[in-house]
């Protein structure tokens, strides 16, 4: 309704006309769950750097793998992250559970949620690590929950020691398009014992991914990235045995002389190919987090033309940004996205129905895991450009 003028004067009146721009999520904000001898228990604590955790929950000696790996998230590039400590056996309130049960905690409601529960009250949480916690049970719990919160991914371990019989007998998680496998462990040096031990990658995986994230993009693979604090691996993997694991979709971290211990697979655990990769995984999980967040003053507004012409020209402009900073595969956005909302999308029965309904198309780019070169003999004296 326009203002009501009741003296003749010069008025000056404030009109949006302007789109309302999409920002980017964060990507690298990671929910550690794991065992601590001190700290508070089943309260997920904010770290912003290592001294922050070991003012809340103690050093290695009191932390064991949940501190070597948040250790080696924020040595390997990592900024922000969320920790949960789950307790120990030793608690008088934690005898009786099992090992799986704290992790999985209860949900009763808000201010009474536990273990990986209460990680659904942090919205800003993009990654889940249990470091070193290859039950079954566990894992599938950690799976779960990123697949019910949608916007998160999970970093698994695999377990410390394989089976009798070799790589092939390396059983992986659960499939799931929301989580990656990461063998084998690696050996860091121990502040608390002053040697050097063998830790869960997770964490220090983690960190990769947010290194990864700020220096080029969730569209790239966090992958052929040197692991920072690794001195040794559990197990010195050939190229044979990875050509066992890659297909099953268990990353590698290998040793190659010269470059160092590497990262050396990015791919989820799905069996969906169209999910195969880490990358496209998260880089979905970042467009449509940012989509949600950045078109919630649609909601309530007249369902009309103009409101489509609206909301196609906010959400185009945002997979521009995304398709310039290399993410989409096209030489023109045409080719690499597509946003469609009209009366196509929306006719008479789901405008009737309270909806407003909008497709979005994107061409991800996908990692170049397998470099071809096809190389052959020209004819002595022959021409190049026959």
């Amino acid at each position: 309704m326009a203002p009501e003028y009741l003296s003749p004067g010069v008025y000056v009146e404030e009109v949006s006309y302007g789109s309302k721009p999409i920002e980017a999520v964060g990507t690298s904000t990671v929910g550690f769950i794991g065992e601590c001898k001190k700290g508070p228990v089943n309260q997920p604590v904010f770290c912003p750097n290592w001294s922050t955790f070991t003012k809340n929950f103690g050093d290695f000696a009191d932390g064991g793998v949940l501190a070597h790996a948040v250790y080696g998230f924020f040595n390997n590039g990592g900024a922000r992250c969320f920790v949960m400590n789950v307790g120990t056996d030793g608690g008088e309130e934690k005898k009786g559970a099992s090992k799986a049960a704290r992790y999985i905690g209860f949900d009763k409601g808000p201010g009474e949620r536990s273990g990986l529960h209460a990680f659904e009250d942090i919205e800003e949480i993009a990654l889940v690590c249990a470091p070193g916690q290859t039950d079954p049970a566990i894992q599938d719990a950690v799976l779960t929950h990123c697949e019910k919160m949608r916007y998160r991914f999970a970093i698994l371990d695999a377990p410390e020691t394989i089976e009798s019989g070799g790589v092939d007998k390396i059983k992986k998680p659960r499939d799931s398009k929301y989580g990656a496998y990461y063998f084998p462990w690696i050996k860091v040096f121990d502040p608390s014992s002053g040697n050097e031990i063998f830790v869960p990658p997770s964490g220090h995986m983690a960190g990769i991914y947010a290194r990864t994230d700020a220096e080029r993009g969730v569209h790239k693979a966090p992958a052929n990235e040197i692991v920072r604090g690794a001195l040794d691996l559990k197990y010195n993997i050939t190229k044979g045995e990875q050509d066992i694991l890659n297909p099953k979709g268990i990353n590698c971290i290998r040793h190659f002389p010269n470059r160092g211990i590497r990262v050396w697979g990015a791919r989820t655990i799905s069996s969906d190919p169209e999910w195969r990769y880490v990358n496209v995984r998260r880089l979905f999980n970042m467009v449509e987090h940012s989509i949600e967040n950045g078109t919630q003053w649609v909601v309530f507004e007249p369902n009309d033309q103009t409101l489509w012409k609206r909301v196609n020209r906010n959400i185009t402009a945002f997979l521009l940004r995304v398709w310039r900073d290399g993410a989409l595969f096209g030489e023109t956005p045409e080719q690499a996205f597509f946003v469609k909302c009209d009366g196509e999308t929306n006719p008479p029965e789901v405008i009737d129905a309270g909806q407003l309904v909008v497709e979005i198309g994107m061409c991800p780019t996908k990692p170049a895991e397998f470099v071809i070169f096809r190389i052959g003999q020209l004819p002595t004296g022959g021409d190049i450009s026959e």
